[in-house]
C-alpha cells in the first residue's frame, strides 16, 4: 500500500483523536515498518489493518465507520496534492465515470507499483450510477468515503447505497443517485 494512504492516516488521526491516540494506536500495533512511513513508499497492507483495528479499539467506532470518514479526508488530500486530475471535470458522475479510464491511469503514473481497486461501470445515466467495486483488501467504506467527498467537492447531494455482493467485502455494488 502507498504511503500516501499511511501518512494521510495518521494526519487525521491526529487532527481528529489527537496525537496520544497516534502514538497509543502505533505503539499497540507491530509494524515492521516502524511507523516510519514516506508519502511515496510502499508498506504492506497489513500494517494498515492493525493501525485501523487498534484505532477502532481505542475510539471505540467501528472500523468501517472510521474508512469511511478517513475516505472523506483522503479526497481533500488527494484533491490538494494533485488538483489537475480533479479539475478536468465540472459533474462528479463524471468523475466517478473516469476512475478507471483517466484517474487510475494517472496514479499509475505516479506510483507504478499501487495495488488499485477496480470499478466496474454497469449503468449510468445523467443522474444515476451503478458500479462494481472489486478489491482483494475490501476497503469498501474507504472508497465510499471518496465518492460521498467527490459530491460535496461540486456542491451536489448524493445518495449512495452499498451492496456487499461477499462477506469479505471485496465486490460491492454502488447505486448512487445525484440530487441537485
Amino acid at each position: 500500500m502507498k504511503g500516501i494512504v499511511f501518512t494521510e492516516f495518521l494526519e487525521m488521526v491526529e487532527e481528529t483523536f489527537g496525537l496520544e491516540t497516534v502514538d497509543t494506536i502505533i505503539e499497540n500495533s507491530e509494524l515492521p515498518s516502524g511507523a516510519a512511513y514516506t508519502a511515496v513508499g510502499t508498506y504492506d497492507f497489513n500494517e494498515m489493518v492493525q493501525l485501523l483495528t487498534n484505532l477502532s479499539q481505542e475510539t471505540e467506532i467501528p472500523a468501517n465507520d472510521l474508512l469511511y470518514t478517513f475516505g472523506t479526508y483522503l479526497f481533500n488530500s488527494l484533491a490538494g496534492v494533485h488538483p489537475e486530475v480533479v479539475a478536468g471535470y465540472k459533474a462528479p458522475l463524471n468523475l466517478l465515470y473516469s476512475i478507471e479510464d483517466h484517474i487510475h491511469v494517472h496514479v499509475k503514473k505516479l506510483y507504478p507499483d499501487a495495488e488499485l481497486p477496480t470499478f466496474k461501470i454497469l449503468e449510468k445515466t445523467d443522474n444515476t450510477m451503478v458500479m462494481i467495486y472489486s478489491s482483494s483488501r475490501g476497503l469498501y467504506a474507504l472508497a465510499h468515503g471518496l465518492m460521498t467527498k467527490t459530491f460535496e467537492h461540486f456542491n451536489k447531494r448524493v445518495d449512495v447505497d452499498m451492496e456487499l455482493l461477499n462477506e469479505q467485502g471485496t465486490e460491492v455494488k454502488f447505486s448512487i443517485v445525484q440530487h441537485g
